[in-house]
């Protein structure tokens, strides 16, 4: 079926994105169908004091529990929700983790991820990779227009790039960083797109107003030079996210690889800040490679700020268009209307919507043939898992 620019897909997906064209969405989607169960699929934690400024992030309510939802939300995918764990889940002001939407749908494709962490105030209790001294810590508030060291970002833009460039199968980057929207926002508005009101986040309604005044402080007090580089500007405003998914994301490239962007605007300003290290005659071809994959709750957003229906795919046409390229998203089509748990029906209210590769992970299940009604009966067996979890603390109101 297909309406405006929106093709949906037999296997429930939906595609969506500038000039789409349906041959090419199925060559696309068939490509992924068949190297799923080989991938190299990382998950990248990152830290940033951003997270710590009050009311600018849901993935935790409150800035303490905040500082561990990358490491807790990591452990849920990687060990399911009943087996014990160090971490327990940050309290959420609704909905739950989508790390468990992510472990279901990772469990029926049968792949795990490679994590990288950076910029963390804990150990991570399970292997990992790390690019630079665990010593360093989060960065600072992206207000401060010194986020990181340029040093520092350049040393992990550069880890990345040597593991993209050794890549011998397709790549999936998710990631975990909470007020990564923010940044997220920031390096967008320093590129010199204007993306106000088309940034969401795992609020219900996103914090507009507050974001946009720590992203005009930061881009003030860093007095950045006119056109300026990637590295200067994730040095001023941005996370150690952000270096290391540009880096693989460029080095896969250069090693011919087929790349799928798991999330919403945080993968967005990644393929941003890559595009604009990249010649303009270059940025077309880099771009066929690439897949930005969702979830339908994110896609079906619409802030009210942005005056317009499906905020996302607007934002990601917009800064389509300023590099003047297309790019092509898939959205997984689950919904949750119909599960058992409130937790679960609370992202189709506008809570949490997107995290943890959960909508990428989603959308290859759905692709490899998992059905709306499993994709539900499963999440639904493991919220129950995890409430009946001794060492895991989730919000109330479950049933």
């Amino acid at each position: 079926m297909t309406r405006d620019n929106y093709v949906l897909l037999p296997s429930g997906v939906l595609a969506f994105g500038k000039s789409l064209k349906k041959q090419n969405v199925d060559e696309r989607v068939q490509s992924w169908h068949k190297n799923i169960t080989d991938i190299a699929f990382f998950l990248i934690l990152a830290g940033s004091q951003t997270a710590e400024i009050e009311g600018i992030s849901a993935a935790g309510s409150s800035a303490a529990s905040r500082r561990y939802t990358a490491v807790a939300d990591a452990e849920l995918l990687l060990k399911g929700p009943n087996f014990p764990k160090r971490w327990p889940l940050p309290p959420l002001p609704a909905g739950i983790s989508p790390a468990l939407i992510s472990f279901v749908a990772s469990n029926f494709l049968k792949i795990k991820p490679t994590i990288i962490s950076a910029g963390l105030l804990q150990t991570p209790p399970f292997p990992y990779v790390s690019l630079e001294s665990p010593d360093i810590g989060p960065a600072r508030c992206l207000s401060s227009g010194n986020a990181m060291e340029r040093t520092r970002v350049r040393l992990l833009l550069d880890g990345g790039f040597k593991i993209g460039r050794k890549l011998k199968s397709s790549l999936l980057i998710t990631e975990c960083v909470p007020g990564g929207t923010s940044t997220a926002f920031a390096v967008l508005s320093g590129l010199g797109i204007n993306v106000n009101g088309l940034i969401s986040g795992s609020h219900r309604t996103p914090p507009s107003e507050l974001k946009k005044q720590l992203v005009r402080d930061g881009l003030q007090a860093a007095k950045l030079k006119e056109n300026p580089s990637s590295v200067d500007l994730m040095s001023a405003v941005g996370d150690p996210f952000q270096p290391i998914a540009v880096g693989l994301l460029m080095g896969a490239i250069e090693s011919r690889q087929e790349i799928l962007l798991g999330g919403g605007c945080q993968m967005l300003a990644v393929l941003a800040l890559a595009l604009n290290e990249i010649e303009a005659e270059s940025r077309a071809e880099f771009v066929g490679k690439i897949l930005i994959g969702t979830t339908a709750w994110l896609v079906d957003e619409s802030l009210s700020s942005a005056g317009n229906r499906h905020t996302f795919v607007h934002l990601m046409n917009h800064v389509a268009n300023h590099f003047k390229v297309n790019f092509l998203g898939l959205a997984s089509g689950y919904r949750f209307k119909d599960s058992k748990q409130k937790v679960l029906r609370d992202y189709e209210i506008g809570y949490v919507k997107e995290g943890v590769g959960a909508g990428a992970l989603s959308l290859l299940a759905q692709i490899k043939g998992l059905t709306q009604k499993e994709m539900i009966e499963r999440c639904d067996i493991e919220v129950d898992n995890l409430i009946r979890s001794n060492n895991e603390k989730i919000v109330e109101g479950f049933k």
